[in-house]
């Protein structure tokens, strides 16, 4: 983990500390012992591998996609932004979760409770070996206020697994440090553990990074976590509150750069709160500390600086959604549908050789920094060109994703070794203008309108400072981004916030919990296949069904509970 001391261990801790037997007493090659787990430095360590798995990815085991912090296949390939890509017959059990069919036997499902389970398990680790030490009077070094600043981080860490699971599966079963059954049922709602995990962090936590290290949660991250854990749960003026204590601290957003986040010279800057930390090149891993997870997620064609694979597009749907009014203004009635912006998708050999962008066409600059579009610069690597950035764009469409992405002038030193598919590139969990947005909803829901308007136009106002991408000289579009005058009721307001959420935080892991949690899923992706299924058949149809808020349970997992986990209704 970049700017966290680097341990490189496999622990196998139920057998370490439940076995007795005699062959126990000789000390194993290769592994640590209860011994050196049970000292400053074991806990450390083990609290260490607990923020290691916030990435998704355990050493040795590529193909962690869908543990991808990203969420890139269930938070926005099941949602209206984007497709799977790559061919049709690439990974078919991600077209299952864009088409809302998967079933229990889902890898990338398994994948996810799999290694969200091991980072419970190593926080419940430490917790356990914290707890041991303070009972034998043997952790007086660490110091008290160590002491708790561990038990803080290292619960935070469980909030996030737990979190990551809950909203993806609903039923989940709690295990706790203290838990002594071998198999729990997953029949209550963990949310009250979460939140408590959460207020612990809150209350113990400082405000300054422990042992100056980046990469370790402090109190704003787990503000900022409890606040959005408390806004899931719709207790409004609760989150709101945390929230807000998290802005007041932090730089006032139009002073810090969009780009910042996607760019991997700047950051773990001010707007970054909560974040995965991805490192390559430094640490002897070849890469497996890097963003394995999007691996898949660049374009594709010979001669890119990274060609590889084509999945992760954005739709034509969200690249509509990028056009304004003549005020600079969102469409919020779904006007953005009548001429969609499709760039050069359906047109003959002919017309995409004649192909040139509109250039007075009036968007959002975000566009250009969410995704690429044919005729377009992207990042250092030139102009987008269409079809030989893309692997099938009848499958996936005309546009590639730009977020994931970094300079080509990067890549010596940000991508893994021999991996350049593998970067280095951060991924922001939750970043101040994710807590912007958040805030700016609990003032709607709580009826404080105008403060809610005033937080969505500093989300606007700092995206009319990002500069628009030029060609020959001249802008690539008719760059606006205008200010709310009025927030006239409830309904708009939640609206416009709504849409700013999708505007500024595409492409990064959100939507698909955002509309289920606003209780708008089945009409919104209903109303998305009727529409994007005119450009791709194997949307066109679809419907949304009530278990389709949530994923089926692993069957492996229920298999090996014998039986005490249940599967989630409908499934």
């Amino acid at each position: 983990m970049k700017n966290l001391k680097y341990i490189a261990v496999t622990i196998l801790l139920f057998s370490i500390l439940s076995c007795s037997k005699d062959f126990l007493d000789k000390k194993p090659q290769g592994e640590l012992t209860e011994e050196q787990l049970t000292s400053q430095d074991g806990v450390e360590g083990l609290l260490i591998g607990t923020y290691g798995l916030l990435n998704g990815n355990i050493e040795g085991t590529w193909g962690n996609y869908g543990a991808a912090p990203s969420q890139w296949i269930i938070g926005e390939v099941t949602s209206d932004n984007a497709h799977k890509g790559s061919s049709n017959g690439d990974q078919p059990d991600m077209n299952a979760l864009e088409q809302h069919t998967p079933t229990s036997v889902n890898d990338n499902l398994e994948n996810l409770w799999n290694r969200c389970f091991e980072g419970v398990i190593r926080a419940n680790n430490t917790l356990k070996i914290l707890a041991s030490l303070q009972a034998g009077n043997g952790s007086a070094k660490f110091g008290a206020e160590r002491e708790k600043e561990i038990q803080a981080e290292a619960r935070l860490l469980r909030a996030h697994y737990y979190f990551f699971l809950v909203r993806a599966f609903k039923d989940v079963p709690y295990i706790s440090e203290t838990t002594t059954t071998p198999t729990v049922p997953n029949d209550k709602d963990i949310y009250p553990e979460i939140q408590a995990d959460l207020e612990f962090a809150v209350a113990n936590l400082g405000t300054a990074k422990p042992k100056g290290e980046i990469g370790r949660m402090d109190k704003y991250a787990a503000q900022a976590y409890l606040g959005k854990v408390l806004l899931y749960q719709k207790k409004y003026p609760e989150a709101y509150a945390q929230l807000n204590a998290v802005i007041l601290a932090k730089p006032a957003l139009n002073t810090l750069a969009f780009t910042d986040n996607f760019d991997i010279t700047k950051e773990n800057g001010p707007e970054a709160i909560v974040t995965v930390q991805h490192s390559v090149g430094t640490d002897g891993t070849g890469g497996e500390n890097g963003n394995v997870g999007d691996m898949l997620n660049f374009p594709y064609g010979n001669g890119l600086p990274i060609a590889c694979c084509g999945f992760y597009q954005p739709s034509v749907d969200l690249a509509s959604a990028y056009k304004v009014d003549a005020n600079g203004l969102p469409l919020l009635d779904g006007s953005y549908r009548t001429n969609p912006y499709k760039s050069d998708f359906g047109l003959t050999a002919a017309q995409k050789a004649a192909y040139k962008v509109d250039q007075t066409l009036a968007l959002d600059p975000r566009i250009d920094y969410t995704m690429g579009r044919r005729g377009v610069p992207f990042r250092d690597w030139g102009i987008m060109t269409g079809d030989s950035w893309i692997r099938d764009a009848t499958n996936g469409g005309p546009f590639v994703n730009y977020k994931n992405t970094i300079e080509a002038a990067q890549i010596a030193s940000g991508t893994g070794p021999g991996n350049t598919n593998i970067t280095g590139l951060n991924v922001n969990l939750i970043r101040l203008a994710d807590v912007y947005l958040m805030a700016a909803e609990c003032a709607v829901e709580t009826g404080d309108l105008g403060r809610a308007m005033t937080l969505v136009n500093a989300v606007r106002a700092r995206a009319a400072l990002i500069p628009g991408k030029t060609i020959g000289g001249a802008p690539a579009a008719n760059y606006k981004v205008g200010q709310y005058t009025s927030f006239p009721n409830p309904t708009y307001a939640r609206n416009a916030v709504r849409f700013e959420r999708r505007l500024e935080l595409a492409m990064e892991g959100h939507r698909f919990f955002d509309l289920v949690r606003w209780g708008i899923a089945k009409e919104t992706l209903e109303s998305y296949f009727g529409f994007e299924g005119g450009y791709f058949n194997y949307l066109k149809g679809l419907t949304i069904e009530a278990r389709d808020t949530h994923f089926p349970i692993p069957q492996q997992q229920i298999d090996r509970s014998g039986g005490v986990l249940k599967q989630s209704t409908g499934y």
